[in-house]
């Protein structure tokens, strides 16, 4: 993708150079099979901060017109009584915007790389196993620091409440109450639904774009503080749900962080995974009752 600015390079991407503020850990003999992908890392080109914005905006925007314009209009054709409505026009409207997000990934991504192999989305969006900053171990061992971001994760889900959210939004309290209760019972279509909108939230969809997508492409802009401004537009980008802002600041330490520090967009979507399999759990625990 290459846009056109004022005179200055704002609006261009240019290739990455090795720079202090961006080092690329040299390659150990354990990791050497993997020089490849570490090559194609450092091919990753640079946003200015106009195309940063303009990501930001193709995934935050539809995501808040869906949510706030497209489906309380949808909710008067769909059946059932109180908040039933909404909570499916939600469900579908949300999805849909997930979905987009994954194309606007492969759309970007296709432009800048002329292909959409495999072997070049891996390198482009980070895809490749997490590799130690200390040691250059690639994969293996590596993978254990997972299981402290988890628990820190699930933690702030389970302590750090949000702000409040509309009580015709609140999914939570809607999945305790005896109508949301009867609605999901027996209820395997909408599950199957709830299911595809975990995926590209957490694989497809968000992760993807912010860890995968934004966060290799805004050191030029940002320097060090790359991972901070990418957890900050993280967080901005729930407007279709705006109480929740505050508390997902917090992932730029636990989505943010690890996946600069890692160079691999695995963690951060490991570690947000973990969120969607609990609630597909829960919910189906509901769905077989």
């Amino acid at each position: 993708m290459r846009t056109t600015g004022r005179g200055s390079h704002d609006n261009t991407l240019e290739p990455a150079t090795r720079t202090p503020s961006q080092p690329y850990p040299s390659i150990t003999p354990a990791a050497a099979s993997h020089s490849g992908a570490a090559a194609s890392q450092r091919e990753i080109p640079q946003y200015g901060l106009t195309a940063i914005l303009g990501v930001w905006s193709a995934a935050a925007l539809p995501m808040a017109a869906l949510a706030w314009l497209v489906a309380p209009a949808l909710a008067h054709r769909l059946p059932g009584g109180g908040n039933l409505p909404l909570v499916k026009s939600l469900l579908v409207c949300l999805t849909l915007g997930l979905i987009w997000q994954f194309l606007l990934v492969l759309l970007v991504v296709g432009r800048e790389q002329r292909t959409l192999r495999w072997s070049a989305l891996r390198g482009a969006l980070w895809l490749g196993p997490p590799r130690s900053p200390r040691t250059g171990r690639v994969g293996g061992s590596v993978w254990l620091v997972l299981a402290p971001l988890v628990l820190l994760f699930a933690l702030k889900e389970l302590l750090l409440p949000s702000l409040p959210a509309p009580g015709d939004r609140d999914l939570d309290a809607f999945l305790e109450s005896n109508a949301g209760q009867t609605f999901l019972s027996g209820n395997w279509a909408w599950y199957g639904l709830m299911i595809v909108l975990w995926i590209f939230n957490t694989v497809l969809g968000e992760e993807l774009l912010f860890r995968g997508l934004l966060l290799p492409r805004m050191n030029r802009v940002f320097g060090r503080a790359d991972w901070v401004a990418n957890g900050v537009l993280f967080a901005a980008y729930h407007l279709h749900a705006p109480w929740s802002i505050p508390v997902n600041l917090l992932d730029t330490f636990l989505l943010s962080y690890p996946a600069k520090r890692y160079r691999s967009a695995w963690v951060g979507i490991a570690v947000h995974s973990a969120q969607s399999l609990f609630f597909a759990i829960v919910v189906l625990g509901l769905v077989l009752s």
